[in-house]
């Protein structure tokens, strides 16, 4: 990484001075004047991004504790890397030059609004979060602005009476405050984005009538034990306590109507987009692993409502829950296939009076004080201008509870028992091959399904779409130190990495290509309904195909020859893998990387999976080691090829050579060929069986049936001839 210049950081800085050790900031001069401080926000607040790794940014302050510059020095966002420009995120970054958190709290005002980046809009919220976090966290431990360190000085501060209340009905609540409410309607939200003055935002309106009920949002402070008791239930709240820690608050979350307010992205990324706690200069947004699913509201009288969510506040937030504070809600609309807009709207909350309890005044301790981040006994943190590749090494990296890898698994229960499940499936179907390729038209069918729930749930829902990517970090992790733990941070692709490693020794690479690829999926999905159009397919000349299929191999030696030297460079090569762009993004990508992948798929409606045959690096990566395969369970006949030609005609993928041998390196282990071996409609051997079968059945019954004599009579006699 290049060094960072202080200018960059801090305008008009021309040196950095040293860097302190508690807190970690770098002083940064104009010759020997003091203008301002730079940190790295990773160092203050969680800064995981879309990819569950740190956003690591470098954040200026001026000596009044504004933000003036900052440089995003290393991230892991595949978003960012792979898909959205990283000049848009950048861009996006700028819009919090000249924000004071301190000044902005004190008024009330809270961070700045600004447009997010479509397709990396968590990859930006996180962004956003962490620079106005840690830079109120870093002024206040200068004390830049005169503001000090937090609640510095005598106060008087109040906490949460835990004895306060009892257990309420729906409306009584509603009525007190207890619980807050939002409603929405259709024409609101549509006249909100008509007065931001986006033109095109306007003219895509939400559909349905302007009265119609867009969302219904409630929100409830249910840390308090009476209004948690109400809301929950008691076996409810008992298993939300065992959640918190220390002094650790949370909130329920409760909505209703055509919008949700979790979104998508924390199915992704382990963050909810779409809400947000605004409390001063403190904004605090939600991850999975602190979310708990609430099946109804206890409290009688409570409405049915279709999404309800307890939140914990995440521990070292500077939330003081007897202050005032709201629930932003991020609405976004589509204004084009690569395009977004956003608007929020506030539900502002404040716990009843009575919840709370006057606290006896503490000298230099109040509500939310901050203390700086730990260091290691003896550890001075390194000059920020040392040019080190990595940016933890400024200022250190501390690490407290559970690993992150293991939080991950945890908040991903159900989509590793259903990914389980596929693949207990799928080793059923090879192991029982021989019985269920008998019934054509049975295992068509599931095989469909299963190829559906690839494309559809593991692709485009859970996003688990293996890459060469991974290849080659693996390879890259061997030579730099491998580390286990960077592999199993997304828990659905490792265990395909593990279920690959596994048929390869089995199969080949048939099993991943054939059932377990959600863009092979899309491929043959797509064939499918080409050929119920009766759209013409092209078979490859065979001289003409076995000169192609090498094509994939060369692509693939050649991202790993580039990855040898720079890793980074070859993954911006593996774009030649439309993966990234028709399964992780949704097509939501510049026009030319959408045209690269339609133009493949329509390929594909005329030659079935042109892409895996000819083009795809990972099935060439994966193709190298199955030739170590122990086993080979596709039957042939001693006439495949000689004279037969059925099966090499018909191979989806042309893996069946003229002479009737199967190419493990080509084959998909589609088992279209089993079917054909055992059908006594198609196999010519098989037909030639079954009519031999079939003749010498109908020469039995044509022997005539020898006469026995009656043991109580006479033989019988023969008539006379006439």
């Amino acid at each position: 990484m290049n060094q960072v210049v202080p200018g960059e950081v801090v305008p008009g800085a021309d040196r950095f001075g040293p860097t302190q050790q508690s807190p970690p900031v770098a002083q940064v001069f104009r010759g020997d004047e003091l203008v301002g401080y730079a940190y790295l926000n990773s160092q203050y607040v969680n800064a995981d991004g879309y990819s569950s790794k740190p956003i690591h940014i470098i954040v200026g302050l001026d000596t009044t504790g504004t933000i003036v510059g900052m440089k995003m020095v290393a991230h892991s966002e595949p978003i960012v890397l792979i898909g959205i420009p990283e000049k848009r995120v950048i861009d996006y970054m700028a819009a919090f030059i000249g924000y004071n958190p301190l000044k902005a709290a004190a008024d009330g005002s809270g961070p700045p609004r600004v447009n997010l980046v479509s397709g990396a809009t968590v990859t930006a919220l996180v962004m956003g979060e962490s620079i106005t976090r840690s830079a109120v966290r870093v002024a206040r431990l200068l004390g830049l602005g005169g503001a000090g360190p937090a609640g510095g000085g005598a106060s008087a501060a109040r906490s949460i009476d835990a004895g306060a209340g009892e257990v309420q009905g729906w409306q009584d609540l509603l009525e007190e405050g207890g619980v807050k409410h939002l409603h929405l309607t259709v024409g609101e939200v549509n006249s909100k984005f008509l007065e931001s003055g986006d033109p095109v935002a306007a003219k895509f309106p939400q559909a349905g009538a302007d009265d119609e009920t867009f969302i219904d949002l409630y929100v409830a402070l249910v840390s308090q034990p009476a209004i948690g008791r109400s809301l929950l239930g008691d076996s409810e709240y008992a298993s939300m306590q065992q959640m918190l820690g220390t002094d650790q608050q949370a909130i329920l979350v409760a909505g209703d109507g055509i919008y949700s307010f979790k979104g998508s992205g924390y199915v992704r990324g382990g963050i909810f987009d779409r809400i947000e706690l605004v409390q001063g200069a403190e904004t605090i947004r939600f991850r999975d692993q602190l979310h708990r699913r609430v099946g109804v509201i206890a409290a009688e009288g409570a409405p049915a409502l279709k999404e309800i969510g307890i939140f914990i506040i995440p521990e070292g937030s500077e939330f003081d829950p007897t202050a005032p504070w709201r629930l932003q809600l991020l609405v976004q609309r589509a204004t084009g296939a690569l395009t977004k807009v956003f608007e929020s709207f506030d539900l502002p909350y404040a716990i009843p009076a009575r919840y709370t309890k006057a606290d006896a005044p503490v000298a230099g301790d109040g509500a939310g004080a901050v203390t700086a981040p730990a260091t290691t006994p003896g550890q001075a943190a390194p000059a920020l201008a040392g040019g080190s590749g990595d940016p933890t090494q400024w200022f250190g990296e501390e690490e407290e509870g559970d690993p992150l890898w293991k939080r991950i698994w945890q908040s991903k229960v159900v989509a590793i028992a259903v990914l389980g499940i596929m693949l207990v499936v799928l080793t059923l179907i090879f192991f029982f091959q021989d019985v269920l390729v008998k019934h054509e038209k049975i295992f068509d069918r599931v095989r469909l399904a299963y190829l559906a729930t690839t494309l559809f749930w593991l692709g485009w829902v859970a996003q688990a779409q293996l890459s060469v990517v991974n290849v080659l970090t693996f390879f890259s992790s061997l030579r730099a130190g491998f580390n286990w733990s960077s592999f199993l941070i997304d828990p659905l692709i490792f265990i395909l990495w593990c279920s690959v490693a596994v048929s390869l020794l089995f199969w080949g690479r048939g099993a991943f290509c054939g059932w377990l690829c959600p863009f092979g999926a899309l491929q043959e999905l797509s064939n499918r309904i080409a050929k119920a159009l009766k759209v013409p397919q092209l078979k490859i000349p065979w001289a003409v195909h076995e000169r192609l299929w090498p094509i994939k191999y060369i692509i693939f030696l050649g991202l790993f020859a580039v990855s040898l030297g720079s890793l980074a460079f070859a993954e911006q090569l593996a774009e030649v893998e439309p993966f990234k762009t028709a399964i992780v993004l949704h097509f939501m990508r510049e026009w030319w990387f959408v045209l690269f992948a339609v133009s493949l798929i329509v390929a594909g409606l005329f030659v079935e999976r042109f892409f895996c045959r000819y083009m795809c690096p990972l099935g060439a990566a994966l193709a190298i080691p199955g030739r170590m395969r122990m086993f080979n369970w596709l039957k042939r006949y001693r006439e495949c090829g000689n004279p037969c030609m059925r099966c090499f005609k018909e191979c989806p993928v042309e893996a069946i050579h003229p002479e009737g041998h199967i190419n493990p390196n080509e084959c998909i282990q589609c088992l279209h060929c089993q079917v054909l071996y055992h059908s006594e409609q198609k196999c010519p051997v098989k037909i030639q069986r079954r009519l031999k079968r079939e003749k010498r059945e109908a020469f039995a019954q044509r022997i005539p049936i020898a006469v026995l004599p009656d043991k109580d009579g006479p033989d019988p006699q023969p008539e006379p001839a006439s």
